[in-house]
């Protein structure tokens, strides 16, 4: 029986489900961290608003990623959500760096300095 091909999705949220989550203490580089602030901040809030607190996107703050799991939404920020506005955004951050970012989001997403 011939193995059975996923697609990056599903390999992810198997991935972080079945393994230790490789993003849960990566911290990046103090230039990347600032860039990564900055992309989250301009590009991110130019559809979820510059606060985060939602538009054309939803909200992103703390009290709206609550019950959301992380590996969902790291898969969101490295894979887009089809139909929608979000674009992927895997060709710019790493699995580790986009979990920095949604542990960011769930703490409350630092500003730009």
């Amino acid at each position: 029986m011939g193995a059975i091909a996923l697609g990056p999705r599903i390999a992810l949220i198997l991935g972080c489900l079945f393994a230790p989550a490789a993003w849960a203490d990566a911290t990046p580089q103090p230039g990347r961290e600032l860039q990564l602030v900055r992309m989250v901040r301009q590009d991110c809030g130019s559809c979820h608003g510059m606060q985060l607190t939602g538009g054309l996107g939803p909200a992103l703050t703390p009290e709206a990623l609550q019950d959301k799991p992380a590996e969902g939404l790291i898969a969101t920020v490295l894979y887009g959500r089809t139909g929608t506005a979000m674009p992927p955004w895997r060709p710019f951050v790493s699995e580790a760096e986009a979990g920095w970012i949604v542990e960011q989001l769930r703490k409350g997403f630092p500003h730009e300095r």
